[in-house]
Protein backbone atom coordinates (compact mmCIF):
# COMPACT_ATOMS: atom_id res chain seq x y z
CA UNK A 1 0.00 0.00 0.00
CA UNK A 2 2.84 2.60 0.73
CA UNK A 3 4.51 1.78 -2.65
CA UNK A 4 1.09 2.35 -3.80
CA UNK A 5 0.50 5.66 -2.45
CA UNK A 6 4.31 6.79 -3.35
CA UNK A 7 3.86 5.89 -7.02
CA UNK A 8 0.66 7.72 -7.09
CA UNK A 9 2.23 11.05 -5.68
CA UNK A 10 5.14 10.67 -8.31
CA UNK A 11 2.70 10.67 -10.68
CA UNK A 12 1.11 13.20 -10.22
CA UNK A 13 4.38 15.65 -9.28
CA UNK A 14 4.92 14.60 -13.34
CA UNK A 15 2.10 15.28 -14.56
CA UNK A 16 0.64 18.30 -12.63
CA UNK A 17 3.46 20.18 -11.41
CA UNK A 18 4.94 21.60 -15.12
CA UNK A 19 5.94 25.24 -13.90
CA UNK A 20 7.89 23.38 -11.07
CA UNK A 21 9.69 20.98 -12.89
CA UNK A 22 9.99 23.10 -16.04
CA UNK A 23 10.09 26.60 -15.13
CA UNK A 24 11.89 28.25 -18.11
CA UNK A 25 8.93 27.86 -19.97
CA UNK A 26 7.79 30.77 -21.43
CA UNK A 27 4.28 32.06 -22.75
CA UNK A 28 2.18 29.02 -20.98
CA UNK A 29 -1.52 29.52 -22.68
CA UNK A 30 -4.83 27.45 -20.97
CA UNK A 31 -6.45 25.26 -23.09
CA UNK A 32 -9.33 27.40 -24.40
CA UNK A 33 -7.22 30.33 -24.64
CA UNK A 34 -8.43 33.00 -27.90
CA UNK A 35 -5.68 32.76 -29.72
CA UNK A 36 -5.83 35.32 -32.90
CA UNK A 37 -7.88 34.30 -36.25
CA UNK A 38 -5.27 34.16 -39.41
CA UNK A 39 -6.69 37.30 -41.61
CA UNK A 40 -5.06 39.16 -44.58
CA UNK A 41 -4.30 41.73 -41.93
CA UNK A 42 -1.27 38.71 -40.59
CA UNK A 43 -0.42 38.25 -44.10
CA UNK A 44 -0.30 41.50 -44.87
CA UNK A 45 3.04 43.60 -46.12
CA UNK A 46 5.31 45.66 -43.06
CA UNK A 47 3.65 48.91 -42.19
CA UNK A 48 6.10 51.45 -40.61
CA UNK A 49 5.58 52.19 -37.26
CA UNK A 50 6.58 55.27 -34.57
CA UNK A 51 10.59 54.73 -33.46
CA UNK A 52 11.36 53.07 -36.94
CA UNK A 53 14.63 54.32 -38.10
CA UNK A 54 14.43 54.41 -41.94
CA UNK A 55 17.32 55.33 -44.80
CA UNK A 56 15.73 57.26 -47.48
CA UNK A 57 17.06 58.49 -51.23
CA UNK A 58 15.53 60.45 -53.71
CA UNK A 59 16.11 60.37 -57.41
CA UNK A 60 14.69 63.10 -59.96
CA UNK A 61 13.82 61.81 -63.37
CA UNK A 62 13.18 58.70 -62.86
CA UNK A 63 15.88 57.78 -61.29
CA UNK A 64 18.04 59.34 -63.75
CA UNK A 65 19.58 61.97 -60.65
CA UNK A 66 20.21 61.26 -57.23
CA UNK A 67 19.56 64.49 -54.87
CA UNK A 68 22.24 65.72 -53.03
CA UNK A 69 20.11 65.59 -49.91
CA UNK A 70 22.76 67.70 -47.85
CA UNK A 71 22.46 70.79 -49.73
CA UNK A 72 18.67 70.32 -49.19
CA UNK A 73 18.71 70.07 -45.28
CA UNK A 74 17.01 68.45 -42.75
CA UNK A 75 16.31 67.67 -39.77
CA UNK A 76 16.70 64.44 -37.56
CA UNK A 77 18.75 62.30 -39.52
CA UNK A 78 21.88 61.05 -39.96
CA UNK A 79 23.93 60.19 -43.10
CA UNK A 80 24.81 56.56 -43.97
CA UNK A 81 26.79 56.00 -47.19
CA UNK A 82 25.19 57.81 -49.66
CA UNK A 83 21.78 57.33 -48.27
CA UNK A 84 20.35 59.32 -45.08
CA UNK A 85 18.47 57.50 -42.39
CA UNK A 86 15.20 59.44 -40.45
CA UNK A 87 13.43 58.72 -37.11
CA UNK A 88 10.23 58.15 -37.63
CA UNK A 89 8.76 60.12 -34.61
CA UNK A 90 6.10 59.27 -31.78
CA UNK A 91 3.08 60.40 -33.81
CA UNK A 92 4.49 58.69 -36.66
CA UNK A 93 6.08 61.50 -38.58
CA UNK A 94 9.43 62.45 -39.97
CA UNK A 95 10.92 64.91 -41.19
CA UNK A 96 12.01 65.31 -44.44
CA UNK A 97 14.55 68.03 -46.50
CA UNK A 98 11.67 70.02 -48.21
CA UNK A 99 8.29 68.80 -47.35
CA UNK A 100 9.23 69.33 -43.30
CA UNK A 101 7.08 66.64 -41.46
CA UNK A 102 4.90 64.43 -42.90
CA UNK A 103 2.68 61.59 -41.31
CA UNK A 104 3.92 57.83 -43.46
CA UNK A 105 3.14 55.53 -40.02
CA UNK A 106 0.89 53.12 -40.88
CA UNK A 107 1.44 53.07 -44.64
CA UNK A 108 3.78 49.90 -46.37
CA UNK A 109 7.09 50.65 -47.40
CA UNK A 110 5.78 51.05 -51.38
CA UNK A 111 2.81 53.07 -50.10
CA UNK A 112 5.46 55.67 -48.61
CA UNK A 113 7.44 55.41 -51.41
CA UNK A 114 4.27 56.30 -53.47
CA UNK A 115 3.09 58.88 -51.01
CA UNK A 116 6.79 60.95 -51.05
CA UNK A 117 6.51 60.85 -54.40
CA UNK A 118 4.15 62.54 -54.94
CA UNK A 119 5.07 65.18 -52.35
CA UNK A 120 8.03 65.53 -53.99
CA UNK A 121 6.72 66.40 -57.99
CA UNK A 122 6.37 69.59 -56.68
CA UNK A 123 10.03 70.45 -56.54
CA UNK A 124 11.45 67.88 -58.98
CA UNK A 125 10.78 66.06 -61.93
CA UNK A 126 9.44 62.50 -61.49
CA UNK A 127 10.93 61.91 -58.59
CA UNK A 128 11.52 58.24 -57.20
CA UNK A 129 11.83 57.31 -53.79
CA UNK A 130 13.60 54.47 -52.30
CA UNK A 131 12.94 53.80 -48.31
CA UNK A 132 14.15 50.98 -46.10
CA UNK A 133 13.40 50.35 -42.47
CA UNK A 134 16.69 49.66 -40.59
CA UNK A 135 15.83 49.17 -36.44
CA UNK A 136 13.17 46.01 -37.13
CA UNK A 137 14.09 43.11 -34.86
CA UNK A 138 12.42 40.32 -34.03
CA UNK A 139 12.87 37.91 -31.05
CA UNK A 140 12.88 34.21 -31.81
CA UNK A 141 12.87 31.44 -28.97
CA UNK A 142 13.56 28.03 -30.95
CA UNK A 143 12.16 25.46 -28.28
CA UNK A 144 15.65 25.26 -26.15
CA UNK A 145 15.96 25.50 -22.88
CA UNK A 146 17.22 28.99 -21.94
CA UNK A 147 18.31 29.74 -26.04
CA UNK A 148 16.96 32.96 -27.37
CA UNK A 149 18.07 34.85 -30.84
CA UNK A 150 17.38 38.67 -31.11
CA UNK A 151 17.55 39.06 -35.33
CA UNK A 152 17.86 42.28 -37.45
CA UNK A 153 15.29 42.05 -40.69
CA UNK A 154 17.62 43.29 -43.38
CA UNK A 155 14.58 42.89 -46.20
CA UNK A 156 11.39 44.81 -45.34
CA UNK A 157 9.12 41.50 -45.71
CA UNK A 158 11.04 38.99 -44.18
CA UNK A 159 8.64 36.11 -43.37
CA UNK A 160 8.27 33.80 -40.30
CA UNK A 161 10.20 30.95 -41.74
CA UNK A 162 12.86 32.59 -42.67
CA UNK A 163 13.38 34.35 -38.77
CA UNK A 164 13.13 30.89 -37.83
CA UNK A 165 15.53 29.38 -40.26
CA UNK A 166 18.02 32.51 -39.31
CA UNK A 167 17.99 31.91 -35.46
CA UNK A 168 19.32 27.99 -36.15
CA UNK A 169 15.90 26.32 -37.43
CA UNK A 170 13.62 25.13 -34.73
CA UNK A 171 15.58 22.77 -31.87
CA UNK A 172 15.06 19.18 -31.13
CA UNK A 173 13.25 19.41 -28.31
CA UNK A 174 11.10 22.10 -29.92
CA UNK A 175 7.46 21.39 -31.22
CA UNK A 176 6.75 22.40 -34.94
CA UNK A 177 3.45 22.66 -34.35
CA UNK A 178 3.10 24.56 -31.13
CA UNK A 179 4.55 27.71 -32.59
CA UNK A 180 3.63 31.26 -30.96
CA UNK A 181 3.87 34.41 -32.55
CA UNK A 182 3.27 37.26 -30.18
CA UNK A 183 2.44 40.51 -32.27
CA UNK A 184 2.87 44.22 -30.37
CA UNK A 185 3.97 42.87 -27.00
CA UNK A 186 4.40 45.78 -25.79
CA UNK A 187 1.04 46.78 -25.64
CA UNK A 188 -2.15 45.97 -23.18
CA UNK A 189 -3.66 43.77 -25.93
CA UNK A 190 -0.90 41.45 -27.81
CA UNK A 191 -1.89 39.16 -30.54
CA UNK A 192 -0.97 36.02 -30.31
CA UNK A 193 -1.25 33.26 -33.08
CA UNK A 194 -0.53 29.67 -32.78
CA UNK A 195 1.01 28.04 -36.01
CA UNK A 196 1.68 24.85 -36.79
CA UNK A 197 4.40 24.32 -39.11
CA UNK A 198 4.57 20.17 -39.08
CA UNK A 199 2.83 19.17 -41.81
CA UNK A 200 2.44 20.70 -45.85
CA UNK A 201 -0.47 22.28 -44.92
CA UNK A 202 1.51 24.94 -42.09
CA UNK A 203 3.44 26.52 -45.61
CA UNK A 204 0.44 29.34 -46.42
CA UNK A 205 1.14 30.63 -42.18
CA UNK A 206 5.01 29.99 -43.23
CA UNK A 207 4.86 33.28 -45.25
CA UNK A 208 3.77 35.39 -42.61
CA UNK A 209 6.11 38.67 -43.19
CA UNK A 210 7.08 39.67 -39.71
CA UNK A 211 6.79 43.04 -37.66
CA UNK A 212 9.11 45.17 -35.63
CA UNK A 213 9.22 43.35 -32.12
CA UNK A 214 7.36 40.41 -33.11
CA UNK A 215 8.57 37.37 -30.58
CA UNK A 216 8.29 34.07 -32.58
CA UNK A 217 8.35 31.26 -29.38
CA UNK A 218 8.57 27.18 -30.28
CA UNK A 219 6.95 25.36 -27.38
CA UNK A 220 9.60 23.29 -25.97
CA UNK A 221 8.38 19.78 -25.32
CA UNK A 222 7.91 18.93 -21.88
CA UNK A 223 10.23 16.43 -20.45
CA UNK A 224 9.04 15.19 -16.61
CA UNK A 225 11.55 12.34 -16.07
CA UNK A 226 14.75 14.33 -17.09
CA UNK A 227 13.16 17.33 -15.38
CA UNK A 228 12.61 15.47 -12.19
CA UNK A 229 15.81 14.28 -12.19
CA UNK A 230 17.24 18.00 -12.33
CA UNK A 231 15.38 18.60 -9.54
CA UNK A 232 15.98 16.04 -7.18
CA UNK A 233 19.78 15.80 -7.82
CA UNK A 234 20.57 18.83 -5.45
CA UNK A 235 18.60 17.24 -3.05
CA UNK A 236 19.81 13.90 -3.17
CA UNK A 237 23.29 15.08 -3.03
CA UNK A 238 22.57 17.20 0.08
CA UNK A 239 21.44 14.18 1.43
CA UNK A 240 24.28 11.89 1.16
CA UNK A 241 26.23 14.46 2.66
CA UNK A 242 24.01 14.90 5.27
CA UNK A 243 23.89 11.08 5.92
CA UNK A 244 27.82 10.78 5.47
CA UNK A 245 28.96 13.70 7.75
CA UNK A 246 26.28 12.13 10.40
CA UNK A 247 28.11 8.53 10.00
CA UNK A 248 31.19 10.12 10.74
CA UNK A 249 30.23 11.69 13.61
CA UNK A 250 28.73 8.52 14.66
CA UNK A 251 32.04 6.49 14.38
CA UNK A 252 34.09 9.85 16.01
CA UNK A 253 31.99 9.53 19.06
CA UNK A 254 32.32 5.52 19.76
Amino acid sequence: MKKFVIIFVLAQVLLSSCKVLNPSIMFRSKKDYPFQQYSDTALASYRISPFDRITFRLYANDGFKIIDMVSQGGGNSGQMGSMFSYWIEEDGKVKLPLLGRVEIAGKTIREAELFLEEKYEEFYNNPFVQINVTNRRVMVFPGSDGKGTVITLQNNNTTLIEAIAMAGGIDNIGKAHRIKLIRNINSDSPQVYLIDLSTMEGLKYAKIPLQNNDVVYVEPMYRPVSALVNQITPVITLLSSVVTIYGLITLLSK
